[in-house]
């Protein structure tokens, strides 16, 4: 089986990611720039098509992800790629509980109405498509994730800080492991369905947990601090980002987790990073930046 990967969006958090775990499983990776690449003609010759593209604080969602889903769709017919997309929890709305591949998608948002509509194209279309759905992202080499714009903030001002109920459970996702499981499945994907929708377990943590792990980790107490919402009602009438997360508010008081029983079954030799270790992964990165590990370190690829 050939090896070609071509990777959308290869300087995001899916993109980074995905480059490091494909180039050290052997896979020649190929990455997109879209100020100079075509796309279709980037994919001839791949196998498959890693789709890390996504408009940056959920620019305009209803316009470009349409736009970007026909390019890669296209992409895929053009080359017989396999496309595996970072899918999400959006398509489940805000009913509690244990979310798989066979809970109904119910999204009670624009941006939820938009990620249904965009896998309902790449089921139609015939490509063969993988939907790895998780949780939130966490990045322990960037600071645009859900650490460092949300829970840890102002962890420099020794602050966790909670967006919603901080005791309810929450799906996260350690990009390095979904990575990780997105080769394994592109290595397999001759087994697989046209349409795969696979629930990526994660990690299932409260802020309350978050909170007293990284005061192990430190060895000091650390405040516990509500989300200013107010300020984001503010801003809201001339700030696209802070209507873009006031929409979303209802999801971190929604009380979930990702089955991992199809991604067990599929995967059965997956190992996760241990659950501590991704609670603290970034949090160098958020306290002494300079002391971290630098972006791309990971891989060189010419």
């Amino acid at each position: 089986m050939s090896k070609t990967v071509l990777i959308l969006g290869a300087s995001g958090k899916i993109g980074r990611n995905a480059t490091a775990a494909f180039h050290t499983a052997g896979w020649q990776v190929r990455r997109f720039d879209r100020s100079k690449d075509d796309m279709n003609s980037a994919a001839i010759g791949v196998d498959v098509i890693v789709n890390g593209l996504n408009p940056p604080n959920y620019h305009n969602w209803a316009r470009l992800i349409p736009e970007i889903t026909a390019q890669v769709i296209a992409a895929a017919k053009a080359s017989g790629a396999t496309v595996i997309l970072p899918g999400n929890v959006y398509n489940f709305g805000d009913t509690p509980g244990t979310w798989s591949q066979d809970t109904p998608h119910r999204p009670v948002s624009r941006k939820g109405k938009i990620r249904v509509e965009m896998e309902q194209a790449y089921r139609a279309s015939g490509v063969q498509t993988i939907v790895l759905r998780a949780g939130n992202f966490i990045d322990p080499e960037g600071q645009d994730d859900v650490m460092g714009l949300l829970l840890l903030r102002d962890i420099k001002k020794g602050k966790v800080t909670f967006v919603g109920d901080p005791h309810i459970q929450q799906a996260y996702c350690f990009l390095p492991d979904w990575a990780g499981a997105a080769v394994m499945l592109a290595e397999q994907r001759d087994k697989l369905a046209v349409f795969e929708d696979i629930p990526f377990p994660g990690h299932n943590f409260a802020v309350s947990e978050l909170h007293s792990a990284l005061e192990i980790k430190l060895g000091r107490k650390l405040k516990l601090a509500g989300f200013p919402w107010w300020v984001m009602s503010l801003a809201s009438p001339f700030w696209e980002l802070a209507r873009e997360l006031k929409e979303m508010r209802y999801l971190w008081n929604t009380d979930h987790v990702l089955s991992g029983e199809k991604m067990a079954y599929l995967l059965p030799e997956f190992e996760p990073t241990d659950i501590r270790t991704v609670m603290t992964a970034s949090l160098l990165l958020k306290i002494d930046p300079d002391q971290a590990v630098p972006r791309g370190s990971r891989v060189s690829i010419a």
